[in-house]
């Protein structure tokens, strides 16, 4: 049955199509033609029914986000469908799923291919958002280093020495870096290639979410998170829809001011490690 008989209706590219990006797309997805992208069939096809059943427009792909070729493709696809508006990254693996070297292969050289790649699609005032994590805010790194994180061309990441180095330390320490590198890579992309095609793209970074895959980081380090949540301002969890809500404000012409940002939404977590409540143990 044909939902929507509007012409060129935007295109919003969801990579990783996990719940916190469903949720988004579910914010403003209304309308729209949604692309999701995911490395499992299985996921996709999950979501897209459930986008479909709602009422929304969707067709699906499967990306390799570690893969250039594959996100390449992908973006190309967002543009075939029509006028690219939004493009959301949510594809990421967390510590306790991945090695160092996966970890830097998907959340820092993966993102940034794909920030690369959708600069050259995304619309005259279109929208980017990487969401990262307040872990980005957990370890101090040198200038040099986030000037090297920001400003070294995609292809030659992987060469870094602190890259093939201090980051190779533990998985935690390479999740860490990658968001960081999360936050620097898209500051640099809204002052340079995103914002030469007239475009907007800033990071969020949430806090202990839960969501189904979350309960895998919270078995394997269930008394970290506990003391986070504990001693935290908040005193709790948040939720995927707290995170929507947060990215439909920054995905809205209400923030075409806003670029090159990020956004932490960590119920005062990182408050509480940078004023001495608690003790990071990175591992």
């Amino acid at each position: 049955m044909e939902f929507n008989f509007n012409q060129n209706k935007p295109v919003i590219a969801l990579l990783g199509a996990g719940s916190m990006g469903c949720a988004i797309v579910k914010r403003i997805g209304a309308g729209k033609t949604i692309l999701l992208g995911d490395i499992s069939e299985k996921n996709l096809e999950a979501r897209a029914h459930e986008l479909r059943t709602s009422g929304y427009i969707v067709e699906t792909q499967r990306v390799d986000a570690c893969d250039a070729s594959s996100i390449k493709a992908f973006s190309k696809r967002a543009a075939a469908l029509g006028s690219v508006k939004y493009f959301i990254d949510t594809a990421g693996a967390s510590p306790n799923q991945a090695s160092p070297e996966r970890i830097i292969e998907l959340d820092l050289i993966g993102t940034a291919m794909a920030i690369d790649e959708f600069a050259k699609v995304i619309a005259k005032d279109g929208v980017g958002l990487i969401i990262s994590s307040q872990t980005g805010y957990m370890m101090n790194l040198t200038p040099e280093v986030e000037q090297q994180l920001a400003m070294t061309p995609t292809d030659q990441l992987r060469d870094l020495a602190f890259l093939k180095n201090e980051a190779m330390a533990n998985s935690g320490a390479a999740y860490i870096i990658a968001k960081r590198a999360n936050h620097m890579r898209v500051r640099a992309a809204a002052a340079t290639t995103w914002g030469d095609a007239h475009a907007r793209i800033n990071t969020i970074s949430p806090g202990v979410i839960v969501t189904p895959l979350a309960y895998d980081k919270f078995n394997a380090a269930g008394d970290n998170y506990q003391q986070m949540i504990k001693v935290s301002p908040a005193h709790r969890v948040g939720t995927s829809e707290e995170i929507a809500a947060a990215a439909a404000f920054l995905l809205s012409d209400d923030a075409a001011f806003i670029t090159g940002t990020d956004l932490l939404i960590d119920g005062g977590v990182i408050a509480a490690i940078q004023s001495g409540q608690y003790k990071l143990n990175v591992r």
